[in-house]
C-alpha cells in the first residue's frame, strides 16, 4: 500500500486555492503531483469531480501508464497521457492544467503565431528571469480532441524540470519542481494573460 497522505494534502490544498479563484468552469481543468518515480506513480483529479468541492474522491493513483494503481470505480481526468508524459521525461513533481477565458483568449489572438511573449513585465521574475526587459517566451500547441496526438504535439516542448505550454483555446499546462512552484508559475502566467487582454482592449478602445 503506498503511502500518499502527504502528496493528496499539498495537491488538495493547491486546488482548493485555483478552485476560489474559479479556474475550474464547468469541471474543467486537472491536477497532478507525484508520488514516486520507481516505479513511476502520480496522483491525479478524478474525472467530472466538482473542483470547487472537496471530497475523499478527488484523486486517484495511476501508473507508469496512467492507468489507476489501486481497485477504484474512479476514472483518472481524460488528460491524464500529458502529466505522464511530463514526468517520463523531467523530475518535475507537479503539473497543474487550467481553462480560463483570458489564457483561451491569448492563445487564439497569438495562435497562429506558435507562440506569445511577454516582455519587460515585473512579475517575470516569478521564472527567474531578473535581467532588464527579460522576455518570457510561451509556445501555443494546436488542440486536438484525441488526446494521444495532443500529448505528441507537447512532447517537443517538454525540456526542463518546470515549463509550459499554452493549448490553443483550450487551457495551459504548467509544471514545476514541486507544487509551489508549479502553482506559482501558473499564478504568474495567468497574471500576464489578465494584464495583455485589457492592455489590448484598451489600446482597441483608445483607437476608436
Amino acid at each position: 500500500m503506498v503511502n500518499y497522505l502527504k502528496q493528496w494534502n499539498e495537491l488538495s490544498e493547491v486546488k482548493v486555492e485555483l478552485a476560489e479563484r474559479d479556474w475550474f468552469y464547468g469541471t474543467s481543468g486537472n491536477l497532478s503531483i507525484l508520488v514516486g518515480g520507481s516505479p513511476l506513480t502520480f496522483l491525479v483529479t478524478a474525472s467530472g469531480k466538482d473542483k470547487r468541492k472537496t471530497t475523499s474522491e478527488d484523486f486517484l493513483l495511476v501508473d507508469a501508464e496512467g492507468k489507476p494503481a489501486e481497485d477504484t470505480h474512479l476514472k483518472p481526468s481524460a488528460e491524464t497521457l500529458l502529466h505522464l508524459e511530463i514526468y517520463r521525461r523531467t523530475n518535475a513533481g507537479c503539473s497543474l492544467h487550467v481553462h480560463t477565458v483570458d489564457n483561451n483568449v491569448i492563445s487564439e489572438f497569438y495562435g497562429d503565431r506558435g507562440e506569445v511573449v511577454f516582455k519587460g513585465q515585473e512579475i517575470i521574475k516569478a521564472f527567474g528571469l531578473w535581467e532588464e526587459n527579460a522576455e518570457l517566451r510561451l509556445p501555443i500547441i494546436p488542440n486536438h480532441a484525441d488526446i494521444p496526438l495532443l500529448a505528441s504535439e507537447l512532447v517537443p516542448h517538454i525540456h526542463n524540470d518546470n515549463g509550459a505550454v499554452l493549448i490553443r483555446n483550450h487551457g495551459i499546462t504548467v509544471w514545476g519542481k514541486d507544487a509551489f512552484e508549479a502553482k506559482k508559475h501558473l499564478e504568474a502566467y495567468e497574471f500576464l494573460f489578465n494584464y495583455h487582454v485589457k492592455l489590448l482592449t484598451l489600446r482597441q478602445a483608445a483607437l476608436t
